[in-house]
């Protein structure tokens, strides 16, 4: 079942969720005759540690349509990337690991950051950037699907929805993201969605006119889900921020390079939950106040690149217009737990808003202060232009880890 935003930026499919997973790998498995599909996980040492990626393990090994899975590994010294391989042999598809520290894909990073084509800092941006570039290498997928690895809710048929409306050879699709409702636990979760992003694109569209670009990024459920998919061919020409801002900077990329019509978004899970994010880590840092900066800031740049004046005066206005919204917004969203018997804290919420409007006001000094920083890692075609042969000593270097001594 689906149907169209009033606006006509976005195709929602929903209700996907009803049908079982049994049925849906078995149209899964007929498409992946014609279509290859990948799967890419960008992955911290320490989730490896925990119940949630234990469990998505399991579910991946038993998805029969599965052509390669990449697995992006972070933060993780020789003996650690060692667990690593022993901990992901149970995968009956073809897996890769990309070791991020080790010293093969560190001295392919430093050549290129040599001449400013690679990630300037660490973070999931660069872990995608590099699982991309594999994939690219790789060429045994027509289209490829990217999640989290904190899911503490995940079943495999997430993966069968997600890649369903670009696995279908009937349809034309270039792009697609994930959504689901985010009340988990006994109350809503998903601040950042809610109480910035949400308020905010009102915001902007208020402060600063009318954008098509404002009205495609409120079209999407929920913008800020780390599960997305695209046809593989897609990863060569879009550019990604190195930072939290990376989901969207690819909305971005795709509303930049693509029609709307070929941008799809379907509902994958009931229910969902991951590990979740204090606002601010103990010193002051971090945490969701580090992720609205990079999102705020992630919006800014894109909007002027479209020509829109961004001034201090702007931002201070910018920043009351998002808390009188967020304010509103809070209320309603205290009316929908009350109508679905969920608890709702005022003062974490209004804390949460309060905190948000800080970080808009820090983006935009940010921005203003650097207005020539790079927050955007090169396009692949880009990298490639100037090292030809980068796809293929990133496949040399990949499968030395994975099959040789480290």
């Amino acid at each position: 079942m689906s149907d169209f935003y009033q606006n006509g930026v976005l195709t929602n499919f929903h209700n996907l969720t009803r049908r079982s997973v049994e049925s849906l790998e078995e149209e899964m498995v007929r498409f992946a005759q014609k279509r290859k599909m990948g799967l890419i996980l960008p992955a911290l040492f320490s989730e490896l540690e925990g119940p949630a990626m234990d469990n998505i393990v399991n579910e991946l090994a038993k998805v029969p349509w599965l052509e390669e899975i990449v697995i992006g590994l972070d933060r993780a010294d020789r003996q650690q990337f060692l667990f690593a391989r022993e901990f992901f042999s149970r995968l009956p598809q073809r897996h890769r690991i990309l070791w991020n520290d080790g010293p093969r894909l560190k001295s392919l990073a430093d050549e290129l950051g040599k001449e400013g084509l690679a990630p300037e800092q660490p973070g999931k941006g660069c872990n995608v950037w590099f699982c991309a570039g594999y994939t690219l290498a790789s060429d045994r997928s027509h289209c490829v699907a990217l999640h989290d690895c904190d899911i503490t809710t995940y079943e495999r048929g997430m993966l069968a929805r997600l890649l369903y409306p670009l696995a279908n050879p009937a349809f034309q699709y270039e792009f697609c993201k994930g959504f689901y409702a985010r009340a988990e636990g006994g109350k809503l979760n998903g601040r950042v969605g809610r109480l910035l992003v949400g308020p905010l694109l009102r915001s902007l569209q208020k402060v600063y006119g009318h954008s098509e670009y404002l009205d495609y990024l409120t079209s999407f459920r929920y913008p800020l889900s780390g599960e997305f998919a695209m046809r593989t061919r897609v990863l060569n020409g879009i550019r990604i921020p190195g930072d939290w801002g990376l989901e969207i900077g690819v909305l971005s990329e795709i509303y930049r390079n693509y029609t709307t019509r070929q941008t799809c978004q379907v509902e994958i899970t009931d229910n969902y939950d991951h590990k979740h994010q204090p606002l601010a880590e103990e010193d002051g840092t971090g945490g969701l106040k580090r992720m609205s900066n990079d999102i705020v800031q992630s919006l800014l740049r894109k909007l002027a690149t479209m020509g829109v004046p961004l001034t201090s005066d702007s931002f201070r206005v910018l920043k009351a217009t998002y808390y009188r919204n967020a304010l509103d917004m809070m209320e309603i969203y205290n009316h929908e737990a009350i109508m679905n018997g969920l608890s709702f804290d005022r003062h974490v919420e209004e804390a949460a808003v309060e905190m948000f409007t800080q970080a808009i006001l820090e983006a935009g000094e940010a921005f203003i202060k650097r207005p020539n920083e790079k927050p955007f890692i090169p396009s692949w075609n880009r990298v490639q232009s100037a090292f030809p042969d980068i796809l293929q000593r990133i496949s040399q270097a990949v499968e030395e880890d994975n099959r040789g001594n480290v």
